[in-house]
Parts: structure tokens; C-alpha cells; sequence
């Protein structure tokens, strides 16, 4: 099996293969030398393990530190696959930057892949975070859990963020902090232990029943070892571990159990929180007048008719002073409404007009008067002709299509932000992926320009298909491993892709991908219908720290709510086309 792995490396990984030597002894040195020497180093230790047989066996990252330095991780890909029986265990050394502890996690992991008795391999699925703060000055500003805000924008400590979003998302069953010190002695995280156990560290945290991750508490240990321990760590943490599942990972798996429906169904209730004539409300409201017909609920139905009364009504205006595609893209409701009776009907038809018409508007073939040239525009700038089926608008949208795809897609596939801005931010690739697939949708059978969309659309998934994170989400940054797992990007590609399985443009090896997709997605919808990391509004930005930088809303979130509700949908249509 092939897994793409950080910076765009390969590993095969294969059963049998004799573990390589360890080669992280000594090799993570002190802040003052070079801090990619020592992620190459850590990497380089990470991949021997990774190549030996049996799980975990992918090497990713679980974030990103101040100075960019890569939060490294060896991941099993199946944290949120409820079907499987085993319990999950999850490592964490180095949060004081020592690097004697990730040797320590690291010879865990391989004594755990080569010696460990075949029962307790059948029993545990893994997942380790060998050096959690590289190269940290433990004197200053130590990692303290559960951090409460800051995600993952944090002016002086986003690792910790990072660093407790990644355990709480691998579902673990039981987390072992790992501290390198003289002697083994290991301590639970809960009962009479608790209380010698260092004030607000990442044990005594998680095992907290309120600890701010909206999961719950999980069992936890806390060993201290010498740094040629690790053996005999993973040897006396098996010993003490029992065999349950913990409340986090129940929470989990409820989430991971709702179908389709019933989150469409949630999301159709909830969002928007604020109406506007922007593509967030429409995107809800287009999903929600498709949810009331489905159920017959005329609930629904009058919540997004009270809710577009004023701009029905005229009391108040389309759009404001600045025309833009995310006000534009907000008139696809309107072609939705069209079928309404009597002057609500045809007003609504004058403003979807309205809006077909500045979103086509160029001034010169392929070149939008109201674009902003970024990969938004995908989505943004056709969206209203699409859903009104305009063909002059079409015309325009294909234009744009092709023109953005030559400035922007790169060879491997994915867009950038913009031209100025070489990243490939998660959202702007979900607005191709999405706007992509909608254009495709309603574009003519014989349209000259089809194949030349379609193969823009193919390898852009392509793309993100390769990138996909080892439980199953997109990240912040496409490409970068280290950056945060999040929720829009997710919904839009997971919706694109499973319109193309069910449409024909994509082959069945895309099945897989959705599937895990879909179970990611879920995991990050509470119950309430509140969302775990969705990104904040996002302009272009000419660095890759502007986008790891942007914060990650967590609670309620109009954007992530619509495209959530969305990605619902089309998960649903693609079951029933089973």
C-alpha cells in the first residue's frame, strides 16, 4: 500500500520488512541548531517505523509549531471507523521538547509492530505524537491543557492547540503521555494518582470529564523513562491498560452512527444564524427548501421564506454599494424561488436575473468585472447562472473556468489561492471542487468547452484525493500536513466527489475516499449541530503563514453549517444510488 506522506514522499509500507535501526538517539538536538535538521532527523526515524509491518504505518502531522516546524506523526487511518473492534491508543512524548522522550514513544511503537504478543497487536490500534513541542525552551511558556481558545491562530503557543485537537480526533480509548527521566514509573491520569500528577498537563486533562474538547474525558497514563525504555514502556502501559472504550470515543461513534438525513435534517433547522443576500445563507437555503420538499415540511419551507421576505418584499436592496461574486452567489436563491406563486414567483426570477447578469459581465472574454481572481471565483462567479440554468451566464461561468484554472492549477493538480498568493488554502480548493462540480452538473452533453472543464475537474480531484489526511478530512493547507484538519473544505470536496461517483465522471476509487470523508465529517457535527473547525473568513494572503494562521471557529458557524448540510445531501443521493 502506497501513503503519500509530509513534503510529498512515499512510503510503501510492507509486512515483513525487518525494522530499520533507530536512528533518533541524539539526533534532535538543542534549539540553537538547525530546527530542520532535526524535523529531517525526526522524519527520518518516523519512516523507518512507518516501513515496518502492521499499524500505525502512515507518516503525517498533527500541526504546525510557531516557526513552522512540523508537529510529525505516525497515524493509523482509522480512527473514525466505528466497524473496527480494536481499542485506540495514543501516544504523546516531547510536549517539554526533550527528544529522548520521542525515542522513547518511537521504540514503543516498533517493539509494539515486531515483539508485542499477537494478542495485545489484535487488541490496540496506534497512533503516536513523538516530539509534540520541537526543540521547546521548557522555561518558556510551557504547554497547559485543555486550551480554551486560540485555534490554531495562537500568538506564542499553537502547538498546544494543535497538539490537543489531534489526540481528542484520533478517538482514542487510552492516551500515555511519554516524559523521559531516570527509572520506569507510570501513572493513571484519574483516582488517587491524579493528584501527583503535574498541574494542568495534558494527563490530567483528558481524563478531566470537563475538559473543553466536547467529547469527554478519556483513561489516561503519564510514564517517565529512561530514554532506552521504550520497550519496557509500551510493555507496562498494555499491562495496565483495560479493555474499554472511553467516553470520548462513544461520543464519537453516536456522531459517526447518524445517516444522512437526520444531519441534513439538523443543519436544515439550524443555519443560517444570519441572513444575507451572501453564497453562506443562499447555500442553506437552496439545501433547505430541498430538505422541506423531500419531508413534506412546510416548516422548513416558511423558515426560508420569512427569512429572504425582506429582499422578496424590496424592503431591502440586493446588494449594497460594492457589488461582489459572494453577494452575487447569493441570488442562486432566487432561481430557487422562481416556482413560487404570483409576485413572490416573479420577483423572484427578476432578482436571479439580476444576479445572472453582473456575474457575467466581463470586461474581456474570461475576465469578470466582479471577480476577485482568486479561487473563490469557481464558485463564486458561476454559481447563479448554474442554478438559474442561464445560458449566456454558462457561457460566461465556462469562461471564467477556464481562464482561473490556467493562472491557478498547478501540476499536481491543486488550485492556488491566487496568483500572488502561491497556497493552496483548503477552502479555495473546496470552491473549485464544488463550483467545478455544479457547473458540470447542468453544462450540455455536446457544450464545445465539457471536456476541457471535466479534465480540469478530474485532476484537481486527483489532487485532493492524494492529499487526503490519514482519518479522513482535508486540511487547512492542502498540502502541508502539519496544518489544521478542516470542516468546509472537507464538506465541499467530499460533495464534488460523490456527485462525480454518482454522475460518472469519477471511477469507484473514489468510493473509499468519500466514505472515510463522510465518517470525518460527521465526527466534527455535535449533536446541536455546532462545528469543530471550520476557517474564519480568509482573503488572499501573499504567505503560508497568513493561512495557518487563520483561526478555526468552533460552535456554530452559517458557512460550515451550509456546507455541511450540502455534503449531507449529496452523501445521501449517492447511498440511495447504491
Amino acid at each position: 500500500m502506497d501513503v503519500r506522506v509530509g513534503r510529498g514522499r512515499v512510503i510503501r509500507a510492507v509486512a515483513g520488512i525487518a525494522a530499520p535501526a533507530l536512528i533518533l538517539a541524539g539526533a534532535v538536538s538543542a534549539r540553537a541548531q538547525s530546527s530542520l535538521a532535526d524535523t529531517a532527523a525526526l522524519e527520518a526515524a518516523l519512516d523507518a517505523v512507518a516501513a515496518v509491518g502492521g499499524e500505525p504505518r502512515i507518516v503525517s502531522g498533527a500541526g504546525m509549531a510557531r516557526d513552522d516546524v512540523p508537529l510529525l506523526t505516525l497515524e493509523n487511518g482509522s480512527p473514525f471507523d466505528a466497524s473496527r473492534p480494536e481499542r485506540r491508543l495514543v501516544l504523546v512524548g516531547g510536549l517539554d521538547g526533550d527528544a529522548d522522550a520521542a525515542r522513547i514513544v518511537l521504540d514503543a511503537v516498533r517493539w509494539f509492530k515486531t515483539e508485542a504478543p499477537e494478542a495485545e497487536r489484535a487488541r490496540w490500534l496506534v497512533s503516536a505524537l513523538p516530539l509534540a513541542l520541537p526543540g521547546a525552551d521548557a522555561a518558556a511558556l510551557p504547554a497547559t491543557f485543555p486550551p480554551v481558545d486560540g485555534f490554531f491562530d495562537h500568538p506564542e503557543r499553537p502547538e498546544s492547540r494543535y497538539v490537543w485537537r489531534w489526540v481528542a480526533y484520533q478517538a482514542p480509548d487510552l492516551v500515555v503521555e511519554i516524559r523521559a527521566g531516570d527509572g520506569l514509573r507510570v501513572r493513571a491520569g484519574g483516582g488517587s494518582d491524579a493528584e501527583a500528577l503535574p498541574a494542568r498537563s495534558l494527563t490530567a486533562a483528558l481524563a478531566d470529564p470537563a475538559n473543553h474538547t466536547g467529547l469527554g474525558p478519556v483513561a489516561t497514563l503519564l510514564a517517565t523513562a529512561g530514554a532506552a525504555d521504550g520497550a519496557a514502556v509500551m510493555r507496562a502501559v498494555l499491562a495496565r491498560a483495560r479493555d474499554r472504550q472511553s467516553p470520548l470515543r462513544n461520543v464519537l461513534n453516536r456522531r459517526m452512527a447518524r445517516d444522512p438525513l437526520t444531519v441534513a435534517r439538523l443543519m436544515a433547522r439550524r443555519y443560517p444564524g444570519t441572513p444575507s443576500i451572501s453564497y453562506i445563507p443562499a447555500l442553506a437555503w437552496v439545501h433547505t427548501f430541498r430538505v422541506a420538499e423531500m419531508d413534506d415540511d412546510a416548516s422548513l419551507r416558511d423558515k426560508v421564506l420569512e427569512e429572504v421576505r425582506p429582499w422578496l418584499s424590496g424592503g431591502r436592496p440586493l446588494f449594497g454599494n460594492r457589488i461582489s461574486f459572494a453577494a452575487l452567489a447569493g441570488t442562486m436563491i432566487f432561481s430557487r424561488l422562481t416556482g413560487l406563486p404570483g409576485e413572490d414567483g416573479e420577483t423572484a426570477a427578476r432578482l436571479a436575473a439580476e444576479g445572472v447578469a453582473l456575474a457575467a459581465a466581463e470586461s474581456a472574454p474570461g475576465m469578470p468585472e466582479h471577480a476577485s481572481g482568486w479561487s473563490d471565483d469557481f464558485f463564486l462567479g458561476t454559481i447563479a447562472a448554474v442554478r438559474a440554468g442561464d445560458s449566456e451566464g454558462l457561457a460566461a461561468a465556462v469562461r471564467l473556468v477556464t481562464a482561473t484554472a490556467a493562472r491557478l492549477q498547478q501540476p499536481n493538480g491543486l488550485f492556488h489561492h491566487d496568483a500572488d498568493a502561491p497556497t493552496a488554502w483548503g477552502r479555495g480548493n473546496g470552491f473549485g471542487a464544488l463550483g467545478l462540480s455544479e457547473l458540470l452538473t447542468v453544462l450540455p452533453a455536446d457544450h464545445p468547452e465539457r471536456e476541457a472543464v471535466l479534465d480540469i475537474h478530474r485532476r484537481h480531484l486527483a489532487g485532493m484525493r492524494s492529499r487526503q489526511a490519514p482519518d479522513g478530512m482535508w486540511r487547512q493547507i492542502v498540502d502541508v500536513p502539519g496544518s489544521y484538519r478542516e470542516t468546509s473544505v472537507t464538506a465541499m470536496t467530499l460533495t464534488a466527489m460523490a456527485r462525480g461517483i454518482r454522475l460518472g465522471w469519477l471511477d469507484d476509487s473514489y468510493r473509499p475516499v468519500v466514505d472515510r470523508a463522510w465518517r470525518a465529517l460527521l465526527a466534527h457535527v455535535a449533536d446541536d449541530g455546532t462545528l469543530v473547525d471550520v476557517c474564519f473568513s480568509t482573503g488572499a494572503g501573499p504567505t503560508r503563514r497568513h493561512y495557518l494562521d487563520r483561526p478555526a471557529v468552533n460552535g456554530a458557524d452559517d458557512r460550515g453549517g451550509a456546507m455541511v448540510l450540502g455534503a449531507a445531501l449529496e452523501y445521501y443521493d449517492l447511498l440511495r444510488a447504491d
